[in-house]
């Protein structure tokens, strides 16, 4: 049975994933060519940009989808098992118009001149928020870019590392330190400006297809309505954000890729020492119970987290970082079976588990981190 099948709610829904699975065999090869040269698949963008995936988390009410936390979570789950890179990528965009729109975080003009470029000019955007200096941002490091005011607007400088989807962002979302206001602001970039440029400094062993370069900001004027809003603090630490959730939700799909091939394999490899394939093994069986078994607790896990998250969002404490923590962990035990079975040619460059487990290891770098959830739950149970 198809693991998502029994938490698909929505003929919506199912729509979105039917579309999904006709382009993901592309996808899979584009991605597989997008890793070894370390270059984004423009083409699955393309075709994802088709399919409207950047209206996924757009309000109706703007011309988009009107996905909610758990559709988005069904369809990067389902679109990672085909490139995780990919779907990391996309799905900071998605998650990023998804609580901005919901919370309506920014002045309604706002709102509606990213919309009609969404929808209207296939527009991508990003939060470039880290830099070399300040590490993640939900440690609270303020950034070294700034944007002082000149005249009616404001001149942005500065260098933003890990800016995934890079060589496709229309309008990337840059945090800069603004002195007068002593504050981080938050400023929408015009990519084709002048003083905009991508470095493609990313050279990484996982997610090499997000093409996380740096974004760097010479003298980029910028009008003041592109300010977007003003923080004093690290965003995690101000509000909670579900829409973050997608993360974990590419790894599992990851993950559940490493499974699928595995078991293929075992059913299929049948070494001339045997009179059956590897699938009739005890112990090739055990690696395959164990998968199944770590997956389906980590995905109940996820989808009943989101699902008291968008019903019963007051009763949410650590839960969310704790999704991701759990969730990507199991990923990397899941990948670590899959090898097992396979044996050495897993290791092969040409083999997708080498893949997947260089991709899954770098969902440990994704906020929040590990040891920042754990300190947190720790607190929570100390106070109460």
């Amino acid at each position: 049975m198809e693991p998502l099948q029994p938490f698909i709610q929505t003929e919506q829904q199912q729509q979105m994933l039917d579309q999904l699975h006709t382009i993901g065999p592309a996808i899979r090869q584009a991605g597989e060519a997008a890793d070894r040269e370390g270059r984004l698949a423009e083409e699955s963008i393309e075709a994802l940009l088709d399919i409207r995936y950047n209206q996924l988390t757009l309000p109706k009410s703007y011309g988009g989808l009107g996905f909610g936390i758990y559709d988005l979570v069904l369809c990067q789950e389902t679109l990672a098992r085909y490139d995780g890179a990919t779907a990391l990528s996309i799905g900071w965009h998605v998650s990023i118009i998804g609580d901005a729109y919901e919370k309506q975080l920014w002045q309604e003009a706002q709102h509606e001149f990213l919309a009609k470029k969404i929808v209207h000019e296939r527009a991508l955007t990003n939060r470039a928020v880290t830099e070399k200096a300040t590490g993640s941002p939900t440690r609270g490091g303020r950034p070294e870019g700034h944007a002082t005011r000149q005249g009616d607007g404001f001149l942005l400088n500065g260098r933003k590392t890990f800016t995934s989807l890079s060589t496709a962002l229309t309008h990337p979302i840059v945090a800069l330190w603004m002195e007068d206001e002593q504050a981080i602001g938050y400023f929408l970039v015009d990519a084709t400006a002048k003083g905009v440029r991508i470095d493609e400094t990313w050279d990484v062993m996982a997610m090499r297809g997000t093409a996380s370069h740096d974004l760097v900001l010479e003298d980029v004027y910028v009008e003041k309505d592109a300010l977007l809003e003003t923080m004093n603090g690290p965003r995690g630490a101000i509000r909670q954000n579900g829409w973050i959730i997608h993360v974990p939700a590419v790894y599992l799909g990851i993950a559940q890729a490493a499974c699928d091939y595995a078991t293929n394999f075992a059913k299929t490899y049948q070494p001339n020492s045997l009179d059956v394939t590897i699938s009739e093994l005890p112990h090739i069986q055990q690696k395959i119970g164990e998968m199944n078994i770590k997956l389906m607790t980590a995905r109940h896990f996820l989808y009943s987290t989101i699902r008291q998250f968008e019903t019963r969002p007051e009763t949410v404490t650590n839960e969310l970082g704790v999704a991701k923590l759990f969730v990507t962990n199991t990923a990397l035990e899941v990948v670590d079976l899959a090898m097992r079975i396979v044996g050495a040619q897993s290791l092969q460059q040409t083999n997708p588990l080498s893949r997947y487990y260089r991709d899954i290891r770098a969902g440990l770098h994704n906020p929040p981190m590990d040891d920042m959830t754990v300190m947190k739950v720790a607190k929570v149970a100390i106070g109460e």
